[in-house]
């Protein structure tokens, strides 16, 4: 019988399809849908650094009611509360309802990029039952007078700073943009990181020209974009002793099979669930185990890695030399 059991981040899964991060794991009925379509996992929606910021703001504004006003309300109308819970407080009794309906892993999940309160909710999210937390670090570098280095180095002492303060497994999902990635990748390794998901994906600003105004614009993503994660988990397969994730791109079974095979322990999948339902999971499931049917694989373990760098015959092939090969083989559908 096909084993589609695996091991992220320590843990132990039914199948390495994981339910990434996104509205559709932000509903319990939907996770239980997910559970149920055959996910080894879940990462709940992010809790962002702008929502940890603004809750304590409105706290604090909230015990400033009114002091000075009155005689009788020096310090505010509200009584200080020296243990109130300044964090978002829905966020984790999500997760505790999801643990307490679930059976697979659930992994919360962190989106910011300074250490701020990092370190008090990773601690609570501990607390809360969560089986692993995701860092989801979104940074974009617009000070010029900032380099490449002290980018890395506030990376890594943020992911150190929560992997010190939590005994649960710490995962990083990272953006395709550093320099020198797999540096990034040991480094963060040699802190306490135990996984990494590649890649973060940014939603890009738009330009609206009849109101001149810069909006927001989300796309789904799409299947094409599987290859730079493709490529990476191949290149750090054996290089970087974490467990790997691939997310970006990944719709079907034949992404899933791909992903696999180069090197990641698991898939994540949010575009294909959010636009299809958890049926999409069904599928995936059902494509890989006919197709390590089909290929005489009797095991998830068995065929990870098999075609990493490391393992292919020619290594070359996920660096320049693929590259080479594009350009020179191209041929112009344009017809004269």
């Amino acid at each position: 019988m096909t084993d589609l059991s695996t091991r992220y981040l320590g843990l132990p899964l039914r199948s390495p399809i994981v339910a990434s991060a996104s509205p559709a794991t932000g509903n319990l009925d939907s996770l239980i849908a997910l559970q149920a379509a055959g996910i080894g996992a879940a990462v709940l929606p992010s809790l962002f650094e702008e929502q940890i910021k603004n809750e304590s703001m409105q706290i604090h504004e909230m015990l400033e009611a009114g002091a000075g006003v009155f005689a009788e309300a020096a310090t505010g109308y509200v009584p200080e509360l020296d243990d109130y819970n300044t964090g978002p407080t829905r966020y984790l009794r999500h997760l505790e309802a999801a643990k307490a309906r679930l059976e697979i892993p659930v992994i919360a999940s962190l989106n910011g990029d300074t250490p701020g309160g990092w370190v008090h909710y990773a601690s609570l999210l501990q607390e809360a039952g969560a089986d692993a937390i995701e860092l989801n670090v979104y940074r974009i570098a617009a000070d010029v007078h900032t380099n490449g280095r002290q980018i890395e180095d506030d990376l890594v002492r943020l992911v150190e700073s929560v992997t010190g303060a939590v005994t649960v497994p710490v995962a990083v999902k990272l953006a395709p943009y550093y320099s020198a990635l797999g540096h990034v990748a040991v480094r963060l390794q040699e802190v306490g990181a135990v996984g990494l998901v590649l890649f973060n994906r940014f939603y890009q600003p738009d330009v609206d020209i009849e109101t001149l105004q810069v909006m927001p614009h989300l796309t789904l993503s799409t299947p094409d974009e599987l290859r730079l994660p493709l490529r990476w988990i191949a290149m750090l397969r054996n290089r970087v002793d974490v467990s790997f994730a691939a997310t970006t791109g990944i719709h079907t079974w034949g992404d899933t099979v791909k992903a696999l095979l180069v090197g990641a322990d698991v898939v994540m999948s949010a575009a294909a669930i959010l636009r299809d339902g958890p049926g999409v999971v069904t599928e995936m499931v059902d494509g890989l185990t006919n197709w390590m049917d089909e290929h005489d694989y009797e095991s998830v373990t068995q065929m990870t890695g098999a075609m990493s760098q490391f393992a292919v015959s020619d290594p070359s092939a996920f660096e320049r030399a693929n590259y080479l090969h594009a350009l020179t083989t191209y041929a112009s559908t344009f017809v004269q």
